[in-house]
């Protein structure tokens, strides 16, 4: 079994203007890991997801994919290469059905699919995330919950090498995340790769198999789930301290 990283990120930093989101961060991700990536609110947590996938490129450092440099790339090569990722606020093509947008997906991504091929991989991939049968629904019609559950279903369309998932289970009532969360297992009994930025610690603690703990723009913790939770540094990035 090849134990070199499938992703590498290696003192990546970046900056706007003279404010410093991204500081020097380092972390691996093995292939078939599911990594947590997490930190309060303006960590640079989703800035990282940014770099990873080429919305943004980073000021300085590189980040590898398989050995190969994707940080000089554009967005829609690195997801040729086998980056796929859903978005904090959702992203659908709202002039295209359901089964469309997860059709671009399978068009445009790393393995690709045409045809009655990827409208089959289509359907296939709706009734997994809970869309069934709904595959000529208009987006716009979907309730904001279920434009989250397409979005996935268009990442997954591709068959990534690894997805990136930005807090997908926000905004989910209890019931959605129980289903949300053994979704996501699910996808890491079949082998995927996944980076997950979350709030939710129920998530993190019953999916995750190790944990990246960003606060002010800098790794602070790297480890499992329990060690990295129970260390004194993150509890007070979360919380504070008492003189905070």
């Amino acid at each position: 079994m090849n134990s070199a990283p499938l992703l590498s990120v290696e003192k990546v930093r970046k900056a706007f203007g003279g404010l410093v989101a991204v500081n020097d961060v380092d972390f691996t991700v093995k292939q078939s890991e599911l990594i947590g990536l997490i930190g309060p609110n303006g960590s640079g947590k989703t800035t990282m997801m940014n770099l990873i996938s080429g919305a943004l490129k980073p000021t300085s450092g590189t980040v590898r994919l398989a050995g190969e440099v994707i940080s000089d790339m554009p967005a829609h090569r690195i997801a040729q290469r086998g980056v796929a990722r859903t978005f904090q606020l959702v992203r659908i093509l709202p002039s295209l059905s359901a089964i469309e947008n997860v059709i671009a997906g399978a068009v445009f991504g790393h393995v690709r699919a045409w045809g009655d091929d990827a409208y089959r991989e289509a359907e296939v991939l709706l009734e997994r995330v809970g869309l069934g049968g709904r595959g000529n629904v208009p987006t716009g019609s979907m309730t904001y919950i279920d434009q989250k559950r397409l979005e996935l279903a268009r990442a997954l369309a591709s068959n990534p090498r690894l997805l990136l998932l930005d807090e997908w289970l926000a905004g989910l009532n209890p019931s959605e995340l129980k289903i949300g969360i053994e979704l996501i297992r699910d996808l890491r009994e079949d082998g995927r790769t996944i980076i997950m930025v979350e709030h939710v610690m129920d998530a993190i603690r019953s999916l995750c198999d190790r944990c990246v703990v960003m606060s002010s723009g800098v790794k602070i913790a790297d480890g499992s789930v329990h060690d990295v939770l129970s260390q004194p540094e993150v509890v007070s990035a979360y919380l504070g301290t008492e003189d905070a």
